[in-house]
């Protein structure tokens, strides 16, 4: 908008109004509200398509809503300068983008302006350090075309140590440690477990072991939520997320047999 101002953000929730949504003639979200407490992990679960990714959009304002409100510290999206709203947001995904260039350019993405010692200080934190070290030419390493040089778990822990430099208000995890073997995994999930620290964390998992402590779990199905609560409330009620749960843990308990 013409009017538009900086987006002032704290710890800023997350509030989506009874918000729709179609990519063209094709509906993807109807009706959804929900709201992300600030500086607590809510997540959002459910079966594929039902709507989550269109809501991280909606976030990062790739797209507005064809009916109702996103607001973050309680200010329309519409309202606000997208380099403000940019600067509140830091994202890892499943899969990260990684430029063919050296290891330091590729975390410095995070802030332009940061000095060597704070990406030092934001690769050890994502438990990044080490492996950069051993590296042949350390944070001078190229990484090769979308990071093709490192292994996945290298590449999530450097998206990582970018949103760490970035420090943002507002974090969004998307499938972060979907495609990791076990060991990996959990390096990678004590770095995310820094990275959440004092932030608003909007998570997307499908691998419902992830998210069992998020503060708040919202089942997306259909462009709608469906259900909402604790991990343990959303078991005890039974429906979509006890199926899902149910049928990982069926799923993965044959597979270890």
């Amino acid at each position: 908008a013409e009017t538009a101002k900086r987006l002032e953000v704290d710890a800023g929730g997350i509030t989506f109004e009874d918000v729709q949504f179609k990519y063209g003639e094709v509906p993807a979200l109807n009706g959804v509200s929900f709201t992300a407490p600030p500086g607590q992990t809510t997540a959002l679960v459910g079966p594929s398509g039902g709507g989550k990714s269109t809501i991280f959009a909606l976030i990062e304002r790739f797209y507005d809503p064809t009916e109702g409100r996103v607001l973050i510290a309680d200010t329309d999206l519409r309202a606000v300068t997208f380099e403000s709203l940019r600067a509140a947001t830091a994202s890892v995904s499943q899969n990260p983008f990684l430029f063919d260039g050296s290891v330091e350019r590729n975390i410095g993405f995070g802030r332009l302006d940061a000095s060597m010692e704070e990406i030092i200080e934001a690769a050890k934190a994502a438990n990044a350090h080490d492996f950069i070290e051993a590296l042949p030419d350390g944070y001078q390493t190229r990484v090769g075309e979308d990071g093709a040089m490192l292994s996945g778990g290298q590449r999530q822990r450097l998206a990582i140590a970018r949103a760490m430099l970035r420090d943002a208000p507002i974090l969004l995890l998307d499938e972060a440690t979907a495609a990791l073997d076990a060991e990996t995994e959990n390096r990678v999930a004590e770095a995310l477990d820094r990275l959440k620290e004092g932030r608003t964390t909007l998570v997307i998992a499908h691998r419902l072991s992830t998210i069992r402590h998020a503060a708040m779990i919202h089942v997306i199905a259909e462009g709608t939520v469906v259900q909402s609560g604790s991990h343990a409330a959303l078991m005890e009620g039974g429906g979509l997320y006890r199926n899902l749960h149910d049928l990982q843990f069926n799923t993965e308990r044959g597979d270890a047999a």
